[in-house]
């Protein structure tokens, strides 16, 4: 009897740090709560001299993210429910809960001033942007662009390739027509990345006439290099609208 109220408390524990089923109000207010929870923990990161009051609100949130990582880690086997006892193994392993972990750390100086020397590195203070991904988990609209990339990702990573190629071979021509411009070939690499984004910051940039002939070409096909991956996340978005929202495309399709 006891177990099947440990398991039922597990359970709920599960279901509340979730994201929030429609009329679960209990399960939306622990998202909401850790929503504010992470912004409070970023606004120090806004100052360079931080007030007392601020360092209050360190301890306070790093207790809440320990509180919601020890959960998490407790109710692992109902994430993974085929990994049975090998969830607690696995999911401190997995991506949102690496995030979690790195935005713990910087607590790590508030609590034992033997982590002060780190603040030399600003490295703690840093990893707290890191906390602006743990609300990914808390709202739906992040969730549906996590689904986008991981449909596309085939499409994306070919793109990419495409990318870095143009990119490589556009550094090797311009190093090549006109090396007195480019004093490394890492310097080419920067100019063609700017150019393939169609930045041009102009800090870098060819004089020659064949050097500019190989700008203006780079450039024009870098656009289209850049607008391939807006495309095919544009599609992908709508085609997990249409799986969202199924009564709307059914509207959609039927005949008027």
């Amino acid at each position: 009897m006891f177990k099947v109220h440990v398991e039922l408390f597990r359970m709920r524990v599960f279901e509340l740090i979730e994201k929030a089923d429609r009329g679960d109000w209990k399960s939306a207010l622990y998202d909401y709560l850790m929503i504010a929870a992470i912004i409070i923990s970023l606004v120090p990161l806004a100052f360079k001299v931080e007030p007392p009051f601020f360092r209050v609100t360190d301890y306070i949130t790093a207790i809440i993210f320990i509180v919601d990582y020890v959960l998490r880690w407790a109710t692992a086997d109902y994430k993974f429910k085929k990994a049975g006892f090998r969830s607690f193994l696995r999911y401190p392993f997995s991506l949102m809960a690496i995030i979690d972990l790195l935005s713990i750390l910087p607590a790590l100086s508030l609590v034992h001033s033997g982590f002060q020397v780190l603040r030399v590195l600003r490295l703690f203070r840093a990893m707290r942007v890191l906390r602006v991904f743990k609300a990914m988990r808390y709202s739906r609209t992040f969730k549906i662009i996590g689904d986008v990339l991981v449909s596309s990702k085939e499409s994306l990573i070919a793109v990419g390739t495409l990318a870095v190629g143009y990119i490589l071979v556009s550094a090797m021509v311009v190093f090549t027509v006109e090396p007195e411009s480019f004093g490394t070939f890492f310097d080419a690499v920067y100019w063609a990345t700017v150019s393939l984004t169609t930045v041009g910051y102009g800090d870098i940039y060819p004089v020659t006439t064949i050097g500019r002939t190989v700008t203006m070409i780079s450039s024009v096909f870098g656009i289209a290099i850049v607008a391939l991956p807006a495309g095919i996340i544009t599609a992908e978005y709508m085609n997990e609208l249409g799986k969202n929202n199924p009564s709307k495309k059914s509207d959609s399709d039927s005949p008027k």
